[in-house]
């Protein structure tokens, strides 16, 4: 299995309504394009967590499995896709220092970002005549939204799609190869 995480910079709120206090923003915007590095830039595309959005998803601190704000089995983490994109709100356990912690950050606004580890399930690819590659999200298995100081695993990201975008262009190449050959074949009989 093959994790990966996006990271934007998201208009996350914070807001009391009674006695509580709750997190929201969009953890993902459809047809954003997020540059990953040089040459390879990748989107979501709208529907892409259609066969996701009821799992039981876990809405974390900094990708930390350990620093859980709240989970959609629970109730505490509710998701809901729009036009727009993947928008959550959490619920914040008071009586969670991490939790009170971060529900202050982001209402001074010195946490600002989000970020979502997922699985890609379908994706498509565009290559473009300046040698950059544009890949298209279609279909992906969240595991969870995360509330975020800096994106986490920014390099494995990095290096994975680096060396995606390597194994592509030697398949271009093999494919260019192949319909040489193929024409070169048509042109002897």
């Amino acid at each position: 299995m093959n994790r990966r995480t996006l990271t934007m910079l998201s208009d996350l709120e914070h807001r009391s309504e009674g006695e509580k206090k709750y997190i929201s923003g969009y953890f993902a915007v459809f047809n954003s394009i997020y540059q990953i590095c040089p040459g390879i830039s990748e989107s979501i595309a709208p529907g892409a967590f259609d066969e996701t959005i009821n799992d039981d998803i876990r809405c974390l601190i900094d990708h930390e499995s350990r620093l859980v704000l709240g989970r959609t089995k629970a109730g505490t983490y509710k998701l809901r896709i729009d036009k727009k994109g993947l928008w959550g709100e959490v619920e914040i356990n008071e009586k969670d220092s991490d939790a009170m912690n971060l529900y202050h950050r982001v209402k001074r606004r010195d946490v600002d970002q989000c970020s979502i580890a997922f699985e890609i399930l379908q994706d498509s690819c565009e290559y473009r005549e300046d040698g950059s590659c544009h890949w298209t999200i279609e279909k992906l298995k969240l595991y969870e939204g995360t509330v975020c100081t800096f994106p986490a695993y920014e390099e494995t990201s990095v290096e994975a799609r680096t060396r995606q975008k390597e194994h592509i262009e030697k398949r271009q190449l093999e494919q260019k190869k192949a319909e040489l050959s193929r024409r070169l074949e048509e042109l002897k009989c």
